[in-house]
């Protein structure tokens, strides 16, 4: 069952099923169950991951229509997680984020549209150091169901892309054997899970 329903083969509309109407509604992303992570080229060689531990986001959801579907993220980003003290010290540094200049990173969608099955797009703005730039995120919807504590929650995993130089991340290093440090290629990571408002 897809949060936005299932495109058809033919021209006129899906019936909205009750159990697909029944997800339309209000809900915060639940951070201590959600994971916002990025894979970054290292050397060449190597990938490096880290992730974002503070942030809030809240959706809405529209099961009858895809398009009003909406989500907001807003990411403290001094709450950077590479497993390197140091590492993260020069990543909130004035090489790359700033975080005293800039303490947020934020995301606001602007479409939403289906793909069929479970899968589904999200575009939105991404701001990042006060540069904003579309960003679209392919995303399938894992379900919902009601936790023990009595929270109605929905799940998602997603994936997209960004050029960091396009944010004017753009601090680098060379290797005696060519290349550089750092890609320019970001790829991000999320495992959302989301509770309804009350």
């Amino acid at each position: 069952m897809s949060i936005f329903g299932r495109k058809n083969t033919v021209e006129t509309p899906a019936a909205v099923t009750p159990e697909l109407a029944a997800l339309t509604g209000d809900y915060s992303i639940d951070a201590a169950h959600s994971t916002l992570g990025f894979v970054a080229r290292h050397a060449m060689v190597t990938n490096v991951k880290g992730t974002f531990l503070d942030f809030t986001g809240s959706l809405h959801l529209d099961g009858s229509d895809p398009a009003r579907s909406t989500a907001s993220l807003d990411v403290k980003m001094d709450s950077i997680d590479t497993g390197s003290a140091d590492r993260d010290g020069h990543l909130k540094s004035a090489d790359f984020f700033r975080t005293d200049e800039f303490p947020a990173m934020t995301f606001r969608s602007t479409k939403a549209e289906a793909l069929g099955g479970d899968d589904y797009r999200v575009t939105g703005d991404l701001t990042i150091l006060g540069t904003t730039r579309p960003l679209t995120i392919d995303l399938e919807f894992n379900g919902a169901a009601k936790d023990p504590f009595g929270n109605e929650r929905v799940g998602f995993e997603g994936k997209a892309e960004i050029l960091r130089s396009e944010y004017g991340l753009t601090w680098n290093a060379a290797l005696e054997t060519g290349g550089v440090l750092v890609s320019d290629k970001i790829k991000l990571n999320f495992d959302i899970s989301a509770i309804r408002n009350a």
